[in-house]
Parts: structure tokens; C-alpha cells; sequence
């Protein structure tokens, strides 16, 4: 209830019997439950305020949607999972190509008898963010 524990609650009710005593706890108990009925009211009718006046479209709005990273992770979540999934693809045909790479240097190390007459082609390390051509 509310993120309150019993050992909460009991404190909570000594501390009310000592700072309003017993005469006056039940009325003061109940004029705090009439008020959170009131802003619970208010806050349900502003949300169905906001509900209608949006639209049919926004017709199962929170208001918790209303957090910009809410909102953001809600209607960008396909799109963020299709982003991901490209960068899985991207990084399977990186390490196909160097297994490519490195199986034509062989190939042609073999053609030409074994011996490194024709120079190797440079391959860049999967995890190197530098370019060894551009230098």
C-alpha cells in the first residue's frame, strides 16, 4: 500500500496519536482520506480531459507516456530493435569478409609457388578503428 511497510504505518499512527491525540485523530483521519479522493478525482477527470480533447488516436494514453523518455522508448522501440538487428548483420559480414580476404591472400600466396613475391594485401584488424590505406 503506497510503498508502506507495517513498521511505516505503526510509526506513522503513534506519531498521530501523540501530535493530535486520540480525540482528534479520527477526524483528522478522515479529512485526509477526503482529500486524497478529491485529487485522485481531479487527477482522473484531467485525464480524461486530455483524453478526449486528443482524440480517438491518444485514447489509451498514461500519463507516465508523457515522460519525453517515455514517450521516446514507447514509439521508438521497432525501430531501435531493427537498428540493432543491422548492427548484429553488420558485424557477421564484417567477420566473413576478413575470412575472405585472408583465404584469397592464401590462395594467391599458393599460386605463386609459396614464395611472398607478390606482396600480401594489408588486413585490418576487426577491432582497429584506424584505415592502414589512408595514411
Amino acid at each position: 500500500m503506497f510503498g508502506i511497510d507495517a513498521v511505516d504505518l505503526v510509526l506513522i499512527v503513534v506519531l498521530g496519536v501523540v501530535l493530535f491525540g486520540p480525540e482528534r485523530l479520527p477526524e483528522y483521519s478522515r479529512k485526509a482520506a477526503r482529500i486524497f479522493v478529491y485529487l485522485r478525482g481531479v487527477a482522473n477527470n484531467a485525464t480524461s480531459t486530455i483524453r478526449s480533447e486528443l482524440g480517438p488516436e491518444y485514447s489509451e494514453l498514461e500519463l507516465r507516456d508523457l515522460h519525453p523518455k517515455a514517450f521516446i522508448a514507447k514509439h521508438m522501440r521497432e525501430e531501435v530493435a531493427a537498428i540493432e538487428e543491422a548492427r548484429r548483420e553488420v558485424g557477421g559480414l564484417k567477420g566473413t569478409a576478413t575470412g575472405a580476404v585472408r583465404d584469397a591472400q592464401k590462395a594467391a600466396r599458393e599460386k605463386s609457388g609459396g614464395s611472398d613475391a607478390a606482396p600480401a594485401l594489408p588486413v585490418r584488424a576487426p577491432d582497429s578503428p584506424y584505415d592502414p590505406d589512408a595514411t
